[in-house]
């Protein structure tokens, strides 16, 4: 009997042993970008201090190698692996060894991964496979290898695999801008080593604009004595900064030296990544102006700018030769600095007023018999580029460097949308597609309600995901010159550090899964489930990540049927579980759990989060909603929407449902250069005292206030009677989302019917970038009480 129950028992441990080993063969392995081929296999190599590093024959570039892991995992390992040498066909049987070999139809970047539980062997053909395959091998370690102190209690193993990997794009890339904000050589580092930690391999580095010159020139010091700083006027909005008065000195701003450049290329080619440094012209230039004001059209001097800057008609002169030699000189200085063939020219957004006006510039034009100044534009990026190319460079510019004519060997960095892609790539140009509808991080990537300051836009996790560089417009051979992509880092709202970390991450994961792996592979709900180890070794690095993506999208609709308004919620997240209240208080685990859509019968303040573990992830969201006398009420339009911007239809501006500073967010109903102008059927004789009316002001998107408000009401319906005229009292220059609401209050009277008649300033005014274009007014409640 004692020996059935000792029996009984190990058959207990056997059988609970075999399930346990079962779990672990098929524990998910969870590695951004996504390998194009990966195996699990049983069991784990373990990582310990004897554990020693192979490298072939002293190998100086696999010793390189062997240094960059040792010091990744030293901080919270405490092992420092010893290095070995080995001969060509005589692999070591136990360790890691890293294998330089010819591989058949292998790329430059592509890597073998084969963990075995006495050896892990990486082998590539080049040196940039090994280390995009030690990138792997540091993802398959538990998330606390990221942590910089030491981790006494963690279990170092790596689970067996075979992997084949290669990216699918050579240009993976970020962006950068430093001209807004300065940020210094260490964090330069830092981001350098995010990018090489997604496996994305360009740095694109933004050295030169208006509000800063950031790189050493020796031949021309004033580029940085005077370029690199302006005034502080860091506690005014970016948009309405005075600029430098008399007497006042410049503070803020900063610069690299030349050694600091050498040092931070040397340190990026060691983690595979190749610099891209952006040196603006024509325009973008007013810091090299107010050094050298010799070399802009009018020659007056000027300072840097604080702050924003529109129109930017600073410009170099293309009519002066003296131009063309300082920008060869500082070119040369920059291609000593920057072995990358690529150098980027900017292009963007030149506003050639000065051109027009310059005796220089229009002797230019004849003299070269160009058309115009667009064909001036072109002659100066082709004159640019013919200097680059004598040095064995090409040149890179944003999109606008296709109007007048594309210079011959120029590569195109498409942001206003794909179309500059296409027709680049079209001329066998190559192409960097970056358009802001995908790539451009400066936009928020949640409810701007809850986020901190952007530029404006609304680009989440999950439509980076959805990100397709190629273009289904180009054939075959017209797709191979779409080199890549990047995402783009604007700073104007970003002064910090962490403020750059919050904006890029998760999003640049995202893309970085967009860049390397197949198309085919792409899973939403497979990416979701691997970023939760993501954000775990984001924490452990000690960045800071944003959760956007874990924000409740509260969708609040009028049903015409049922004449209620019915509240949806959602999340771009996974099944998740949403919690929510609707009596203004914070939901917690006790609050109500969302299952399907919720009628609304009286005026509430919705909140919702999704709780994870007893905690809330990502920002509780808040919506509030209307009920008022003229919800869900008949609208009939004397100027019609805009069908880009509906709102949600008839029912939009009655549906008591208000829009957030984000335009996009799909609940503003937009008049694109027309007034607003609508009768709102009350269906009843009702005694009203007060109308108020919603509207956003956003004027980079050329959004902007009405001019003045009028409130109508008629009792029988063929006679108006005015209420009364708000005027608008907040100017057209105010920068960033406002919402204002046009409010009158008037004595009780007795109305079917009420028109709302909203004056739109017609078109953008002379100083706005969008001048004689059409302006926009975006509403979204009209609410009757």
């Amino acid at each position: 009997m004692k020996f059935l129950k000792i029996f009984s028992l190990l058959l207990v441990i056997i059988l609970l042993s075999g399930c346990a080993g079962k779990k672990n063969k098929t524990a998910k392995i969870s590695i951004i970008p996504e390998p194009v081929k990966m195996t699990r296999g049983e069991g784990y190599f373990q990582l310990q201090k004897g554990t020693k590093i192979w490298i072939q024959n002293a190998n100086k570039e696999e010793y390189k190698l062997t240094a960059y892991f040792n010091r990744l995992i030293k901080p919270a390992t405490g092992f420092k692996l010893s290095v070995r040498s080995y001969d060509n066909g005589n692999l070591p049987s136990e360790g890691i060894v890293l294998d330089l070999m010819h591989i058949r139809d292998f790329g430059d970047e592509a890597y073998r991964l084969e963990v075995r539980p006495k050896r892990i062997l990486i082998t590539a053909k080049t040196s940039r496979g090994l280390f995009y395959g030690i990138q792997t091998l540091r993802q398959m370690l538990p998330v606390e290898i990221e942590n910089e102190k030491i981790q006494r209690k963690v279990n170092w193993q790596v689970p067996v695999s075979d992997i084949t990997d290669y990216p699918r794009f050579s240009w993976r890339g970020m962006h950068l801008d430093v001209s807004r904000h300065f940020f210094d050589k260490q964090f330069i580092k830092e981001y350098i080593d995010l990018i090489a930690f997604h496996k994305m391999n360009v740095f694109h580095w933004h050295l030169v604009d208006d509000q800063g010159w950031r790189i050493e020139i020796k031949k021309y010091p004033k580029l940085t004595e005077i370029g690199a700083w302006r005034v502080d006027r860091e506690d005014q909005p970016w948009d309405q900064r005075a600029p430098q008065k008399p007497g006042e000195k410049a503070t803020y701003g900063g610069f690299y030296t030349q050694d600091d450049i050498k040092e931070i290329v040397a340190y990026a080619a060691e983690r595979n990544v190749t610099i891209i440094p952006e040196i603006e012209m024509p325009a973008h230039v007013s810091s090299a102006i107010a050094a050298y004001p010799e070399f802009s059209c009018t020659g007056k001097k000027i300072t840097v700018p604080p702050g924003g800057l529109w129109p930017i008609t600073d410009i170099y002169c293309a009519g002066n030769d003296k131009t063309f030699n300082f920008l060869e000189d500082v070119l040369t200085e920059v291609m000593e600095l920057f072995p990358g063939e690529y150098i980027h020219i900017g292009g963007d957004e030149a506003d050639k007023t000065e051109w027009k006006k310059c005796p220089k510039c229009q002797a230019r034009i004849r003299k070269e018999r160009l058309k115009d100044e667009n064909e001036l534009q072109s002659y100066f990026i082709r004159r640019i580029e013919k200097f680059l190319n004598s040095h064995n460079r090409k040149l890179v510019g944003w999109d606008e460097i296709l109007e007048g004519g594309l210079a011959p060997e120029a590569t195109v960095m498409s942001w206003r949308g794909m179309a500059g892609g296409i027709d680049a790539a079209e001329m066998d140009h190559d192409v960097v597609m970056t358009p802001g509808s995908h790539c451009y991080f400066d936009h928020y990537q949640a409810d701007p309600a809850t986020e901190p300051k952007a530029w404006g836009g609304f680009t989440t996790l999950k439509k980076v995901y959805s990100f397709h560089p190629v273009p289904s417009k180009l054939d075959t051979a017209k797709a191979k010159h779409i080199l890549g992509a990047q995402g783009n880092v604007w700073t104007e709202f970003m002064k910090t550090p962490e403020k750059v970390e919050y904006m890029i991450l998760p999003r640049m994961t995202a893309l970085s899964e967009v860049l390397w792996s197949t198309p085919e592979s792409r899973d939403w709900e497979d990416f979701s489930d691997r970023m939760e180890s993501m954000y775990k070794r984001f924490k452990q690095m000690g960045v800071n990540y944003s959760e956007g993506s874990f924000q409740v999208s509260m969708r609040a609709r009028f049903d015409p049927d049922t004449k209620k308004v019915v509240l949806e919620l959602s999340s771009e997240q996974v099944n998740p579980v949403i919690y929510f209240t609707m009596d203004g208080n914070d939901p917690d685990e006790n609050s109500m759990v969302y299952k399907e859509p919720v009628p609304v019968t009286e005026t509430s303040t919705i909140k919702a989060a999704i709780i994870k573990n007893g905690k809330i992830t990502g920002n509780i969201i808040t919506q509030k909603v209307w009920i008022h006398t003229a919800t869900g009420k008949n609208v009939s339009y004397q100027t019609k929407f805009s069908e880009k911007y509906t709102g949600g239809g008839d029912y939009a501006l009655v549906d008591g449902i208000k829009g957030s500073k984000n335009s996009g967010s799909g609940y503003w109903q937009g008049f694109n250069g027309d007034d607003l102008d609508i009768i709102i059927d009350l269906g009843k004789t009702e005694d009203i005292s007060k109308v108020s009316v919603s509207f956003l002001q956003d004027i980079h998107s050329w959004i902007f206030l009405p001019e003045w408000v009028e409130i109508f009401a008629s009792e029988e319906g063929s006679k108006f009677v005015s209420m009364g005229k708000v005027e608008n009292n907040i100017s057209p220059k105010e920068g960033g989302a406002i919402i204002k609401d046009f409010t009158l209050l008037f004595d009780q009277t007795k109305a079917k019917m009420i028109r709302v008649h909203a004056k739109n300033m017609g078109i953008c005014p002379p100083w706005h970038s969008g001048k004689g274009g059409k302006a926009w007014i975006f509403t979204d409640e009209v609410v009757v009480e």
